[in-house]
Formats: structure tokens, C-alpha cells, sequence
């Protein structure tokens, strides 16, 4: 078989001239648009990782913002009732001490109304028995009221002894001053002898006496110095009388309304 090769060598020549053709005007202009497709496709691609990562990162932020909020919430709701608690407990409080306070006041307006109607009772009730005791010795025996009171200080005065007549002795001898005798009713001069001579005898000195009518002792003579005090009168038995009473109607109290 017999070769040409000058047709070998022009097509082989043909075929590089193609090849390089091919690859000066097509593969290469195809290459170059693959490289750039790549290429926008990569950077397409790393925006959207960045992206997503930006998405992640506001999705976490938001998040943690939204967990903040809550929390932030949550302790403004606690504190909030916290505090409504406290104030409600402080006005309660205020209420109660308020309650407490007016319960005093009213309490207290209660036992002053009772204490001047119990003194109110026991002064009437001492003028009374004063009144009484004074008619009946009138009555039955031809002594006024006054000089049996007198003579019963007078014999009080002398039946004194040990620390209590020394102690008053001591005031007596110790005063500036004339020592002080009270009375309910106004001292006739006689009697006011008796008392002075009575004075004098018991404490063996020579006592200057001030005589002094004292309404308040309802049936009584009190003689007072250097805060010593010697004294009788109808009130110390309607005192013990009181006392009594008091006594009793705490051992018996009343029912209240409504106990049946």
C-alpha cells in the first residue's frame, strides 16, 4: 500500500492548526467563561454563607435579646409584686396600728368616763354618809359631827408610836415653817385647842399649827409637814368600801350582750 505522506503531513499540520485554532478561540474563551461561572458561583455561594451567618448571628442575638427581655420581665413582674405585697402589708399595718390607736383612744375615753363617774359616786356618796353620820350623832347624842371626828384624831395622834411617830416628830421639829392641819369643815377655836394642846403633848415641843379648811377630805382631819402626813376621815372607810365593791364586781363580772 503505498503511503502519501505529503497528505500524512498536511492533515497532521491541518489538525494542529485546528487544535490550536480550537484552542486559542474556543476552549479557552469556554475555560475562561467555566472559570468565571465558577467563580460567580463561589462568590454566590460565600454570600450566601455570610448570609447565613449573618442570619444566625441576628437569629442568636434576637434570641438572646428575647431571653433578656424575658428575664428582664420576669424581674420586674417579681419586683412588682413584691413591692404591691409590701405596700398592701404596709397599709394594712397602717390600718391595724390606726384600728389599735382608735381602740386605745376609745378604751381610754372609756376608763376617764368611769374614773369621774366613780369619783363622781364617791364624793356624792361621801357628802352623803358625812350628812348622815351628822344628823344621826346630832340625833343621838348632844355632840356635833366635827368634835367626834376631832377626838378621834386627837386619840389617832396619841395611840402613834415607834417609826411613825418618830418620823413625824422629825418633820415637825425639822419645818420652816408651821405645819399644816386640814379639814373638812371649818375648826371651831376650841377644838383647834384641843388639837394644838393634843400636838404638843404627844411630841413634847411647842408646835406651831396652820389651820386650814380642805372641803375634799368629806369628814376629816389631816395634819401635814416635810412630807409626813397624819390623817383620818370618812373617806378612808368609804375607800375601803370602794375597794370592796371593786373587788366583788371583778370576782362576778357581768354577762356580756349576746353570751346566752
Amino acid at each position: 500500500m503505498h503511503i502519501d505522506w505529503f497528505t500524512v503531513g498536511a492533515q497532521a499540520l491541518n489538525f494542529v492548526i485546528l487544535v490550536w485554532l480550537m484552542k486559542r478561540f474556543l476552549y479557552k474563551p469556554v475555560l475562561d467563561a467555566i472559570d468565571a461561572r465558577e467563580r460567580r458561583i463561589a462568590a454566590a455561594l460565600a454570600d450566601a454563607d455570610a448570609k447565613k451567618t449573618e442570619a444566625r448571628q441576628e437569629r442568636d442575638e434576637f434570641q438572646h435579646k428575647n431571653e433578656e427581655f424575658e428575664r428582664q420581665r420576669a424581674a420586674l413582674l417579681g419586683q412588682a409584686t413584691k413591692d404591691a405585697q409590701a405596700e398592701r402589708q404596709r397599709l394594712l399595718d397602717e390600718a391595724r396600728q390606726a384600728a389599735d390607736a382608735l381602740s386605745a383612744t376609745r378604751q381610754e375615753a372609756l376608763r376617764g368616763d368611769a374614773q369621774r363617774l366613780s369619783q363622781a359616786l364617791l364624793r356624792r356618796t361621801q357628802q352623803e354618809v358625812f350628812a348622815i353620820a351628822r344628823k344621826a350623832l346630832a340625833d343621838l347624842a348632844t355632840v356635833s359631827l366635827e368634835e367626834r371626828i376631832a377626838d378621834v384624831w386627837v386619840r389617832r395622834l396619841q395611840a402613834l408610836d415607834g417609826p411613825a411617830k418618830e418620823g413625824v416628830a422629825r418633820a415637825l421639829t425639822s419645818g420652816s415653817g408651821p405645819a399644816l392641819v386640814r379639814s373638812a369643815f371649818e375648826l371651831p377655836a376650841e377644838q383647834r385647842a384641843v388639837i394644838q394642846s393634843a400636838v404638843n403633848e404627844v411630841f413634847s415641843a411647842d408646835i406651831a399649827l396652820r389651820f386650814e379648811r380642805a372641803p375634799d377630805l368629806v369628814g376629816g382631819i389631816e395634819l401635814s409637814t416635810n412630807g409626813q402626813k397624819l390623817a383620818w376621815s370618812i373617806a378612808d372607810y368609804l375607800v375601803s368600801l370602794q375597794q370592796g365593791v371593786d373587788e366583788l364586781t371583778e370576782s362576778h363580772p357581768q354577762a356580756e350582750p349576746g353570751s346566752r
